[in-house]
């Protein structure tokens, strides 16, 4: 497994984020993490990250917490904020800084520019970008180490229809090459045709685990299968980045 998650518990303050949060993403896949909004998602993929710290409970990448991993971005690329980057720089000096510190070269900077479709804008400061264009530059930023699994949280919101069709077909090339691809969402609509398997949560805990055809041979459809899995999981946190 690349990553596996089990048993995780979360407490901010009184709000239960994570609830016994288990599940595991496979290489080859796009696994699918979805809920409503308040589901526990974000926060689950910050303690894989090392940046929340689990009450109980471990998150494991390669069998390894991620923050004793050397060079990590060779092992796990994550896109979980379009907007933490430095909006002065140009978008190719953003990536050059972060490609210096795992030990990566230029060439490996225009390579994931030219896989994102973002090397004519290369050179214009990403503080002038639109929101789809900074999530495309997340996303190079997740593929410089050319690591075996990608962890995207969200990565649709603020693409135009062209950029959604684009995505699809690129977290589907992503597994195609044997890489494990775990992508958030709060809407089914944004998987559909590309994801080969689901984790539905709600309220910081596993609704569904399951390959796609299984959940739409139960349900009828995906959307069908998603609202009666989510019935009564309502927005429980009381965060605004507890998701």
């Amino acid at each position: 497994m690349s990553i596996v998650v089990d048993g995780l518990h979360k407490r901010f303050g009184s709000t239960v984020a994570l609830d016994g949060m288990t599940f595991a993403v496979r290489p080859g896949l796009v696994t699918g993490f979805v809920g409503p909004n308040g589901a526990g998602k974000s926060t689950t993929m910050r303690v894989i990250l090392g940046l929340d710290a689990a009450d109980a409970g471990t998150a494991l990448v390669d069998d390894t917490p991620y923050r004793s991993l050397r060079r990590p971005l060779r092992h796990l690329g994550s896109l979980l904020d379009a907007a933490a980057l430095q909006p002065s720089r140009t978008a190719r000096n953003h990536l050059l800084w972060l490609a210096h510190s795992q030990g990566l070269d230029g060439t490996r900077v225009d390579e994931v520019l030219a896989l994102t479709g973002l090397t004519s804008v290369a050179r214009r400061r990403a503080g002038g970008y639109s929101l789809g264009m900074r999530q495309r530059l997340g996303l190079a930023a997740a593929l410089l180490g050319d690591p075996p699994t990608v962890m995207l949280d969200e990565p649709f919101n603020g693409m135009d229809p062209d950029g959604i069709i684009w995505l699809r077909g690129f977290l589907r090339s992503l597994a195609a090459e044997g890489r494990a691809v775990l992508v958030s969402s709060h809407l089914m609509g944004e998987l559909q045709d590309t994801a080969h398997h689901l984790v539905v949560v709600g309220r910081g805990r596993v609704l569904a685990d399951g390959r796609v055809s299984d959940l739409v041979a139960e349900h009828s459809s995906l959307e069908q299968a998603y609202l009666t899995l989510t019935r009564g999981a309502v927005e429980f946190s009381t965060r605004e980045d507890v998701r």
